[in-house]
This record gives C-alpha cells, sequence and structure tokens, in this order.
C-alpha cells in the first residue's frame, strides 16, 4: 500500500454523511420498534401462567388441538413447547413476540424491521466510502472499529431474520445499542480519514481486525440473549410460585420467547463464534511476530483478549458442568462480554500500548 497516497476527502465527507444519515433511520426504527411493542397486545400474562400452572401434567399429557377456519379447509394447529432450560425446571410455551400478535404491532415491527434494513444498507455505504477514501480497510481506528461493528451487528441480526428465526425480539435493543454506538463514535472517537501507520499496513489487518469485529457484534446477540434470559428466568419463576408479576413483565416479559428458548439462543450464539475467537487471537500473535518481532508481550489489548478467552470458555465448560448452568452460567456469560467490551472501549482510551493508534 502507498502510504503517501492522498485521502480523497470527497469520499470521506460522504462517509461521515452516510453515517449521520443511517443515524437518522435508525431512529425511525427505534420509534417503530416503540410502537411495536406499545401497540402489542398486553394480555398474554395469562397464557404463560397457565402454562406453569399446569408444568406437573404437561409431560403426560399431549398438547391440545384447536381448530381454525382457513379457506373452508380445517387446520390443525397444536401449541408450541419448547425444551427445558439448562437447569430443567420447566416447560414454557414461547411468548407471541413484540407485536403481541396484534396486526397493528405486527404492522409496527414489519415497519421497524425495513427501517433497520435501510439503516444498514445505508451504514454499510458509509463504511465502504470510508474505505475508499484512503483505500484500505476501514479499521484503522476506534471510530472505524465502531462504525463497522454497529454495521456487523446489525447485519448478522438481519440474517437471522432472513433465516426465519424468531429474533425479532432484538430489534428494540439492538437499534438502542447501535444509536449509543454511533453517537459515541460520531462525537468522541471521530478520527479524520487518514493514511495506515507502518505497523497496521498489512494483509493481516484484513483478517485480524475482521475476525474481531464479526466476533464481537455476535458476542453482542449472545449477551442480548442471555440478559434477556435472566429477566423472563426471573418472570417464569415468579409464576410459578403463584406471584403477581409487575407491569413490566405484564407488557414485556410476557411477550418473550421462554427462558429456554433465550437460553439456548445463547449458548448456541457464544459456543458457534468461540472457535473464530481463538482465531483471532492466534492470528493477531502471527501478525504481532511480523510487525513487532514478538509473537506475544503482554500487551494490555493481546492479555484482555486472552482473559475473553478464558471467561467464554470457562462459560462454556460451566454449561457442561451439571453444578453450573442456568442463572449461574448466565452470569458468566455476561462477565465474559463485559472482558469484551473493556477490552474494546477501556484498553485503547485509558491503557497505553502498542496497539494505541491514531489517538484511541
Amino acid at each position: 500500500m502507498n502510504l503517501a497516497a492522498a485521502t480523497n476527502e470527497n469520499l470521506a465527507n460522504i462517509s461521515n454523511v452516510l453515517i449521520y444519515s443511517s443515524m437518522a433511520v435508525y431512529t425511525l426504527a427505534f420509534l417503530a420498534h416503540i410502537a411495536e411493542w406499545t401497540f402489542g397486545s398486553r394480555s398474554k400474562v395469562g397464557r404463560t401462567a397457565a402454562a406453569l400452572t399446569t408444568e406437573s401434567t404437561s409431560a403426560a399429557a399431549a398438547p391440545a388441538v384447536t381448530v381454525k377456519k382457513a379457506g373452508g379447509t380445517a387446520v390443525l394447529e397444536r401449541p408450541k413447547v419448547v425444551t427445558r432450560t439448562a437447569s430443567g425446571t420447566r416447560d414454557v410455551p414461547d411468548g407471541p413476540g413484540a407485536h403481541g400478535g396484534t396486526e397493528k404491532g405486527d404492522m409496527y415491527g414489519r415497519i421497524a424491521v425495513s427501517l433497520t434494513v435501510l439503516g444498514f444498507l445505508v451504514e454499510a455505504a458509509g463504511v465502504a466510502t470510508r474505505a475508499l477514501s484512503v483505500m484500505r480497510a476501514p479499521w484503522g481506528n476506534m471510530y472505524e472499529f465502531s462504525i463497522t461493528f454497529s454495521t456487523v451487528a446489525v447485519g448478522a441480526y438481519l440474517l437471522l431474520l432472513a433465516l426465519k428465526k424468531n429474533v425479532r425480539w432484538i430489534g428494540l435493543i439492538l437499534i438502542t445499542t447501535v444509536l449509543l454506538d454511533l453517537g459515541i463514535a460520531t462525537k468522541w472517537l471521530y478520527t479524520d480519514s487518514d493514511q495506515l501507520v507502518p505497523a497496521l499496513d498489512s494483509y493481516w489487518l484484513w483478517i485480524h481486525v475482521s475476525t474481531a469485529i464479526f466476533c464481537g457484534a455476535i458476542f453482542y446477540l449472545g449477551a442480548v440473549g442471555t440478559l434477556l434470559y435472566l429477566f423472563r428466568d426471573s418472570y417464569e419463576s415468579k409464576l410459578q410460585g403463584g406471584g403477581t408479576p409487575g407491569t413490566f413483565a405484564s407488557s414485556v416479559l410476557s411477550r418473550l420467547p421462554s427462558a429456554a428458548s433465550l437460553d439456548k439462543f445463547s449458548y448456541r450464539i457464544n459456543a458457534a463464534v468461540f472457535p473464530l475467537w481463538t482465531f483471532t487471537i492466534i492470528a493477531g500473535a502471527i501478525w504481532a511476530g511480523d510487525a513487532w518481532g514478538r509473537y506475544w508481550g503482554w500487551d494490555p489489548k493481546e492479555v484482555w483478549s486472552f482473559v475473553t478467552w478464558i471467561v467464554y470458555a470457562c462459560y462454556l465448560h460451566a454449561r457442561a458442568t451439571a453444578g453450573w448452568k442456568g442463572r449461574k452460567a448466565a452470569y458468566l456469560a455476561l462477565f465474559a462480554f463485559a472482558t469484551w467490551l473493556w477490552n474494546y472501549y477501556g484498553v485503547n482510551i485509558f491503557i497505553t500500548g502498542k496497539h494505541s493508534y491514531a489517538g484511541v
């Protein structure tokens, strides 16, 4: 790469406009998701309560069958029952989703997804034009890392939707986080488009940093699922014990997938991306050998990347150990993501090391 190559300021400015435009579109998607939750039915608590009340007989009894008329043809519809949670305490049907099963709520949800797709395309174009402005990978500083990270997170979410996975419940939290990420990036992390410092001028930038961004985005989705699992599990436990859920639980938690579904989703997400995180660390070590003449030097970024690996490894091991399942494992998963988040922000901002470039 020619380090003396000039920056295309026109493309750099277009990139900035596209990033701000994506924030505007994401804001509209955020409002649509709010409407989805607001206009969704709030009368679904009884279904979950009934499922928990009859839990003792659910294993022996066949699921109830209802008959619907569709175009003059009788259709048998069986309620969906998910598998047990990691702790193996109960079988509970999934909630109806953010839209709550209502036509109006579903309409707003579809609008939210459509706006999210538009925001993703605009943001991806912003990342691409940023790269074209200097003809390199757009991951030379934290601003570029941040806008790429949020783009990949939204893209992964949309891919799951395209695969017909029940993940629309992530939408509101995801868009809120993306707006926060982009706000921090544009307000405090912004760096002018420029050429790479010599240590980053390597094909390993495409390999190592791209996998780190992808892993972080997927770990984030797993963390969202884990956090919601803890809330939903508490809600189900309260109903199982005969308690009365509060307003938040009645209007929000009752519409989420069951604790078992959330638990399974988070585990599968984290387990699937963990090997790639292992590769990320190995690739970084190889690159360090080329750039600095040593594969490992206990640089803060190296240390915290390894700490993140250890905690996620402990989480996956805990899921296979009888004494560490359910909520205990979930707390460990959240701690693992917290170490990744610290490595993302804290190490770059508060700790000086060889991975500190362009101020951040």
